[in-house]
C-alpha cells in the first residue's frame, strides 16, 4: 500500500506490524485521523469551480514503486502550457494530490514521502509532470506546500524498494527504540523491548564461542 511508506519512514517495525503481519491497534490519534480520511475519500464528490477540478478518493498506481493507494483529493488547475486533456472538459489541466493529515507538520519527511510517491503514480497514468504536491493538516487548517524535487523523488524510489524487499521476504524487522515508541498505537503488539534482546543466531554463536 502507498500509504505504508509513511509508516515505513516513522518505524520499520511499524509498517511490517501493519503491511506485512496485518496487525493492528487503534488509538485517539489513529480513530482521529481514520475520521478524518473518511471525510475526504468521498468518491462520488467531484467538484468545479471555474479553472479549478476536485476529485477526491482517486485510485493510483505507480508500477515503478510497486506501490498503490488511493489519493484524499486531486485538484486539476487548467494549465495550457503543462497541461493534460481529461474528457468531458475543455482546455488543458494540470494535476496536484493534496493529502489530508491528522495533526500538524512532522520533522520527518513521512508525509512528504507519501505525497511525493503519489505525484509519481499520477503521472504514470497521466503521462505529464507534477511539480508540487500539497499537505493539508487539520490541527493547524494550513497547507504545506512541497517541491518534487529530485532529493525527494530519490528518496522515495529508495524507500519504496526497500519496502518491496522485506515485502517479499515477509521480513519484520527490529528496530531501534525510543521516547517515540510511547506514542504508537501498536506498542502492546510490538513489544519494543524484544528489539533489545539477542536474536537466536547471536545467542547460539555466543554460547559456542565460550565453550571452545
Amino acid at each position: 500500500m502507498m500509504s505504508g511508506i509513511q509508516h515505513f519512514c516513522f518505524c520499520r517495525r511499524q509498517w511490517a506490524l501493519i503491511h506485512i503481519e496485518q496487525q493492528w491497534n487503534e488509538n485517539v490519534r489513529t480513530a482521529a485521523g481514520r475520521v478524518e480520511h473518511i471525510r475526504a475519500h468521498d468518491e462520488d464528490s467531484v467538484e468545479k469551480r471555474g479553472d479549478l477540478l476536485i476529485v477526491r478518493g482517486l485510485r493510483v498506481i505507480s508500477h515503478e514503486l510497486m506501490l498503490s493507494g488511493t489519493c484524499d483529493v486531486v485538484e486539476f488547475r487548467k494549465e495550457e502550457k503543462n497541461g493534460i486533456p481529461i474528457r468531458y472538459c475543455d482546455g488543458l489541466w494540470l494535476p496536484m494530490p493534496v493529502e489530508y493529515k491528522h495533526g500538524k507538520p512532522k520533522v520527518s519527511d513521512a508525509d512528504r514521502l507519501q505525497l511525493c510517491a503519489q505525484t509519481i503514480a499520477l503521472e504514470e497514468m497521466l503521462v505529464c509532470q507534477i511539480p508540487t504536491g500539497a499537505l493539508y493538516y487539520h490541527e493547524t487548517r494550513h497547507r504545506e506546500y512541497v517541491d518534487m524535487t529530485d532529493d525527494l523523488r530519490n528518496m522515495t524510489k529508495t524507500y519504496a524498494e526497500e519496502m518491496a524487499g522485506y515485502f517479499k521476504r515477509g521480513y519484520t524487522p527490529k528496530v531501534k527504540t525510543g521516547s517515540y515508541c510511547r506514542a504508537c498505537s501498536l506498542k502492546d503488539l510490538c513489544l519494543p523491548v524484544l528489539c533489545k534482546n539477542k536474536d537466536v543466531g547471536a545467542y547460539i554463536d555466543e554460547a559456542i564461542g565460550m565453550t571452545i
